[in-house]
């Protein structure tokens, strides 16, 4: 978080032209809790799958991720692979968020990602297909 003129704003994330890095630039937009901070590191058309077999775009994608910064728990990234072909990653990613929620209740979410990002025009990438329950029923 930043301060300017007593205001508290979140934090800004800035994106990368790494495609290596894209997982912790989102790990740092998601533990900011900013979902506008979040939304900026996927392209306006991305889907997301909250739930295997559920995916979800715009204002879904949008509602997902407010359920997941409700937790008030950060994420740990751990990038497994990343392989890259011009504009396109695929990223395997293993995270987990852990600590007690808001009740008051153990909370362990893990998974292993599987990612797609994009390299935009402006040479930074963003998900435009981020699945972090990977192939898991």
């Amino acid at each position: 978080m930043s301060i300017e003129n007593g205001t508290v704003h979140p934090s800004t994330v800035v994106l990368t032209g790494d495609a290596r890095q894209h997982p912790a630039v989102f790990a740092a937009a998601f533990n900011s809790g900013s979902p506008a901070a979040v939304a900026a590191v996927y392209e306006e058309r991305a889907v997301l799958v909250p739930r295997p077999g559920e995916p979800v775009t715009g204002a879904g994608l949008a509602a997902a991720t407010a359920e997941f910064l409700a937790l008030g728990l950060p994420i740990a990234v751990e990038p497994r692979h990343v392989y890259v072909a011009d504009d396109i990653a695929l990223l395997i990613v293993d995270w987990v968020i852990d600590g007690t929620g808001p009740d008051g209740a153990p909370v362990h979410i893990e998974g292993t990602a599987t990612d797609v990002a994009r390299q935009g025009a402006d040479g930074l990438w963003r998900y435009l297909i981020d699945n972090p329950f990977g192939t898991g029923e």
